[in-house]
This record gives structure tokens, C-alpha cells and sequence, in this order.
């Protein structure tokens, strides 16, 4: 199977954004690409780096327009995708990521759990914590779980993921360059090793406001090894990946099997 994560610079003009997010469909389909996967807020400006701003004119619903032209496009170029958007639920707004197949079918939908509320990172003030919690999907390209972006930092997300049957989780990112980004490589890593999983994580370029997002998409397999990794330029990262190695990581190191819930707090 082949994953291809779209990194991207992302700038005010929505049109032109929504444009260069469905354009990867285009790339990704020349490169026999089965899913693709959107760095956080594939459509938006990055709004949360700044507090208190009017940002639901960002939001889209499930049914508008942008969301079609997603599924659309997944479905002329026979490929799955998940982009990351804005979600207006009702009066709730959320940090989403959507799966869908390639046949253009809505397979799925994961909002954030955790809520950042740091310097550069408002979200508190924009996302409604999610009411659904850690979602797998069984698709026909394997088993993918969804974590967005700050759940990654809490082992419970990946975990749970994994204890749900996920052989690839998806993270769409949001990271810059004055983060620790080889912690982050080596939480990928731990997570994926201690889980048996592959991971993918997506994340935006360029240069926003007082952010400077570092690029860096990365590829982990379930033994904890970076396959794929990109730079901090306009690309298409991708990684052939091989989801029945998922069994054999966890036959080797059952991790899983040997948990004592009961001995946790």
C-alpha cells in the first residue's frame, strides 16, 4: 500500500487554499498513491496562533461545498483521503479529520480530544472538545485510526487506537520550528514501536503570522523506524507500507497482550 502525506504552505485566500489542498489529489493519483493524508486545518490559515479572533467564517459543515469537493476529488482519482478541516457541528466547532474513500463516500469522522491553550497554540479558544473520542475505521486499504495533531502527546490516544484493532493511525500537524521537533520524531517512535503500528504524521510549511511551520511529515513502522520523512519545502512525502508487518511487530514484542489495567491508575 502507498501513503503520501501533503505538505503545504497555506495562506488567507480560501479559494486558492481549497485549490492547492484537491491539487495533491492530482499529484498523489500520478504517484499510484492509495491514501492521502492533509496536514492540520488543510484549508484554513492557522487562526489558533492568535487569541480571540472570529474564526467560525473558517468553519465548514459536512455538507458544504468544500467537503464535496473533497470526496470529488477522492473519487476521480480512485484514491482515500483525510483532510483535516474547521467542523461546525450544530453551535459546536471542532478540530476534525474526515476519512474518505475512494469512492468519495464520507467514511468517517475523528475531532480532537485535547485542547492546547498555550502561547501560539489558542485552540481552547476556537475547538469544542471532542464528544466521540478515538474512532478506527475498517476500510478496504486496512485498518486507520485517527489522532489530531495535540492528542498525540497523550500515550493514552495512540493506545487506544491500537487496542481498537488500528494498524495505521493518521496524525494531521500543526508543528513549528521553535518546537522540539526530535522529541516529536521520538514519540512517533516510541508510540509506534510500543503499539505495533504504523504512523503517519502530516504537517504544514511556510511562514504565518509569527509561525514558522517546520515541515518534516514523517513515516513510522510498527518497530519503531522512520521509512519516510520530509523536508521543510512544498511536497509530496510518500512510503510504500506493508500493514501485515502490523501482526508480526506485535507477535514479537506483545505489548499489548501483556497489559495489567487493573494495576493502572
Amino acid at each position: 500500500m502507498r501513503i503520501a502525506l501533503a505538505q503545504y504552505a497555506l495562506g488567507p485566500d480560501l479559494t486558492a487554499n481549497v485549490a492547492k489542498a484537491l491539487e495533491f489529489t492530482t499529484y498523489a493519483r500520478r504517484e499510484a498513491v492509495d491514501l492521502l493524508a492533509y496536514p492540520e486545518l488543510c484549508v484554513s490559515p492557522f487562526f489558533p496562533q492568535f487569541p480571540g479572533r472570529d474564526a467560525g467564517w473558517y468553519a465548514n459543515e459536512l455538507e458544504d461545498q468544500v467537503i464535496l469537493e473533497f470526496q470529488a476529488a477522492c473519487r476521480r482519482s480512485k484514491l482515500a483521503a483525510s483532510p483535516n478541516v474547521y467542523l461546525r457541528e450544530g453551535d459546536q466547532l471542532y478540530d476534525a479529520s474526515l476519512l474518505i474513500g475512494s469512492d468519495g463516500r464520507l467514511q468517517g469522522v475523528s475531532k480532537m480530544v485535547h485542547i492546547a491553550q498555550s502561547p501560539g497554540f489558542y485552540e481552547q479558544s476556537y475547538y469544542t472538545p471532542s464528544d466521540t473520542g478515538f474512532r478506527v475505521y475498517d476500510t478496504p486499504v486496512g485498518s486507520i485510526g485517527l489522532v489530531v495533531c495535540f492528542d498525540r502527546h497523550f500515550p493514552e490516544s495512540i493506545r487506544t487506537c491500537a487496542l481498537r484493532g488500528a494498524a495505521l493511525i493518521l496524525i494531521p500537524a500543526a508543528n513549528t520550528t521553535t518546537e522540539p521537533r526530535d522529541v516529536f520524531e521520538c514519540e512517533l517512535r516510541a508510540a509506534a514501536f510500543q503499539n505495533g503500528v504504523y504512523i503517519a504524521m502530516c504537517n504544514r510549511v511556510g511562514a504565518e503570522g509569527e509561525a514558522i511551520f517546520c515541515g518534516e511529515s514523517t513515516v513510522v513502522d510498527p518497530y519503531g523506524d522512520v521509512v519516510a520523512k520530509g523536508t521543510a519545502t512544498e511536497s509530496l512525502v510518500t512510503a510504500d507500507i506493508d500493514l501485515s508487518r502490523v501482526a508480526a511487530a506485535r507477535a514479537k514484542r506483545p505489548y499489548l497482550l501483556l497489559r495489567r489495567p487493573d494495576m493502572y491508575a
